[in-house]
């Protein structure tokens, strides 16, 4: 892949912008940052308002520890084309991380509204109500969560912990359970389920 894309980095600037977006996203997957930072930096100098280069370019920031900067690449990225769900999903992620949590929330509600069904979405949004306290939140969210992933066993044992917090223990066996049955291997599960029983 890597191979076939450096064929089309002489080219005119639009293909050339593609390639090297491309060759970016596959260097920063193979941990390589500094050629997936590289290769965003000549994706973007080909094509200013490429949102997936300023993706990348975003995501080699975020890597190197600068949320900050990352979040701009991000905003840049969406200014260009509001609905790039990547940029998005990354700019909560920054915003996360620089705990400006009501500006994450912001983001991961709208990009819900654009992909309902995702789970990494819906796990976000309940990590986020965590974050908030508001624990009856976080847990609508992770019921809808399971009903696209119902065989996560750590979504299920998310789930067993918050009704737990919340005194429900009927609830929480409930899905302890339900996490035991599919990963009986968490010894944090295992913990729980025995102390149950022992009371």
């Amino acid at each position: 892949a890597l191979e076939t894309l450096k064929m089309f980095e002489k080219k005119d600037s639009r293909v050339k912008s593609a390639a090297a977006t491309n060759l970016s996203f596959l260097y920063y997957l193979g941990n390589e940052l500094e050629q997936a930072t590289n290769y965003a930096d000549l994706a973007i100098n080909s094509d200013r308002y490429n949102p997936a280069a300023l993706t990348n370019k975003g995501n080699t920031v975020f890597a190197n520890g600068d949320c900050e900067k990352a979040a701009e690449f991000y905003k840049e990225a969406l200014r260009n084309d509001s609905l790039c769900t990547e940029a998005l999903y990354n700019l909560g992620l920054a915003y996360k991380k620089l705990n400006r949590i009501d500006e994450a929330l912001d983001c991961f509600l709208k990009l819900h509204a654009i992909l309902p069904n995702s789970a990494q979405v819906l796990y976000q949004l309940a990590s986020i109500y965590q974050i908030m306290e508001d624990p009856n939140q976080a847990i609508e969210w992770l019921l809808q969560l399971i009903s696209v992933v119902p065989t996560d066993p750590y979504v299920l044992s998310k789930l067993g912990n918050l009704y737990d917090t919340e005194g429900d223990k009927s609830q929480a066996f409930h899905y302890y359970c339900e996490s035991y049955r599919y990963f009986p291997s968490n010894i944090e599960v295992i913990e729980w389920l025995g102390a149950y029983y022992i009371d």
